[in-house]
């Protein structure tokens, strides 16, 4: 078999039939592809920020921070599989995850738990506006089917619903939780 048999035969067994025109496969494609780019990137920023927070509300913020690291990681795997159902192809390296990502990563020695609080519920917001421009694009080619994945997306899988400990530090606490403290359980 010479590499031209094996290219075309690579490129059809990626080939899935779909309702979709081309020209909507590959834009809801892309923008999917994008996102979920950004949702790995916010996923690694949440676990730096569970891995490496201190201070007054360790403990809180810990098992905060990983809960919502694991529901931001289950969204990975609905929206990648309705790319390939779609017809398009997926993210397949972090490299490739770092050419569409649009969150920031955050490589700070130290970040004040506070300041994780209010970085991670600003991405948040923003994931969340991708999203719904993401559900106006299907919407506007006709995807159905993919403009409903969001109700897949866990409940309350965002930062900016946490609860009053985490959001409204007083300012004593946001003092106390910005010096690098050693973290204990």
């Amino acid at each position: 078999m010479n590499s031209r048999d094996a290219q075309s035969r690579g490129a059809a067994a990626l080939r899935t039939p779909s309702y979709l025109g081309a020209n909507a496969v590959k834009g809801i494609s892309d923008a999917l592809n994008a996102l979920l780019a950004d949702i790995f990137a916010l996923y690694v920023k949440t676990k730096n920020f569970h891995w490496h927070v201190s201070g007054l509300h360790f403990r809180d913020y810990h098992l905060l921070l990983d809960e919502q690291a694991s529901q931001i990681f289950a969204t990975t795997d609905p929206i990648a599989e309705r790319v390939r159902k779609l017809g398009g192809t997926t993210l397949r390296s972090i490299g490739h995850i770092a050419r569409l990502q649009r969150t920031s990563d955050n490589d700070a020695e130290f970040v004040a738990p506070h300041d994780m609080l209010s970085e991670l519920r600003e991405d948040n917001s923003q994931l969340a506006a991708r999203m719904r421009e993401a559900h106006t694009l299907c919407d506007e080619h006709g995807d159905v089917a993919t403009a409903s994945l969001r109700s897949t997306i866990p409940n309350g899988c965002s930062i900016s619903n946490m609860t009053a400990s985490g959001a409204s530090a007083t300012s004593n606490e946001a003092a106390a939780d910005s010096s690098p403290a050693t973290a204990t359980s």
